[in-house]
């Protein structure tokens, strides 16, 4: 592992609760139940990895969202792409690295408590890992981000039951598709999440939609709004928000262009819209997140 990093990436977000919080919160209580020791986030985290013979103490969850990575899991390799989650349990060996190319861009966390070994059981096999095709990452990364904000805000005991309860719902995620099985890349609505997430920053029109994977526009709304908890629009409208704030965290783009890359024409309508979903300005967001970096 000569020569990788363990963190220090421009634009990186990372949490490490002290270690007598941890004892405390882990006493009893929801935190007792799940707790949140470690967060973070690595955009286009180059030379990146880490090496742990005997396993971490907590379980490792990762999530890719951009670039590849790979692991070592005894003596088998796997790669790990974008739209999958690799989950490790505590205590076994294991070793993980971005690729040299196009190195990965991660959301993670640490977690412990009561409920972890229920909660990792539908998900990792009997050596304690486990890869996973999410089948919409949009809601895991969501939940992997409010653990973040949460973290980020404070050690306050509101605000770890927070990250618990993002961390929970990002796990119980995980575990339903792992459950689930291979996400059906056939069917419309899919099919329909796929052309939204490459074409995010476009004018979505839902009849256009509806007719470009075979169903009335009204037919396709509600099967839509069934399987995603939402509307088109609403699911656009999260996926254009989570690239804007990678981009306000790892780029020197004005907000306009910022909009612009995302889809948006209007800057200020832009920055309503980010602001409903963020609880910030785009401009408050970026000086934020900068302001908490730990270098």
């Amino acid at each position: 592992m000569t020569g990788y990093l363990r963190d220090g990436f421009p634009g990186e977000r990372i949490r490490v609760l002290p270690r007598p919080l941890l004892e405390r919160a882990l006493a009893g209580g929801l935190t007792g139940r799940l707790l949140v020791t470690d967060a973070g986030y690595f955009p286009h985290a180059a030379n990146h990895g880490r090496r742990r013979r005997h396993g971490a103490r907590e379980a490792v969850v990762l999530v890719c969202v951009a670039g590849r990575g790979r692991c070592q899991l005894g003596d088998s390799v796997v790669e790990v792409r974008p739209g999958q989650a690799l989950v490790l349990a505590p205590g076994r060996a294991h070793l993980y690295w971005a690729d040299a190319v196009d190195p990965w861009t991660l959301w993670w966390f640490h977690a412990t408590g009561s409920d972890l070994d229920d909660l990792l059981t539908p998900i990792v096999d009997d050596d304690g890992h486990g890869l996973v095709p999410l089948h919409d990452p949009a809601p895991v990364v969501h939940a992997m981000e409010q653990v973040m904000q949460a973290l980020e805000r404070d050690e306050t005991a509101p605000s770890l039951v927070s990250a618990s309860g993002a961390a929970w719902h990002a796990l119980a995620q995980i575990a339903s598709d792992q459950l689930a099985g291979p996400r059906d890349a056939t069917s419309p609505v899919q099919r329909a999440r796929d052309y939204l997430l490459e074409n995010f920053d476009q004018p979505v029109r839902v009849p256009e939609l509806a007719a470009r994977v075979g169903l009335s526009a009204s037919h396709f709304a509600a099967t839509f709004r069934r399987a995603t908890g939402g509307g088109v629009l609403e699911y656009v409208k999260r996926i254009r928000m989570a690239r804007a704030r990678v981009l306000l965290v790892t780029s020197d783009l004005t907000v306009a262009e910022v909009a612009h890359a995302v889809g948006y024409e209007d800057p200020f309508y832009f920055s309503r819209q980010f602001r409903a979903v963020s609880g910030a300005s785009p401009s408050q967001f970026r000086s934020a997140s900068r302001a908490e970096r730990v270098p």
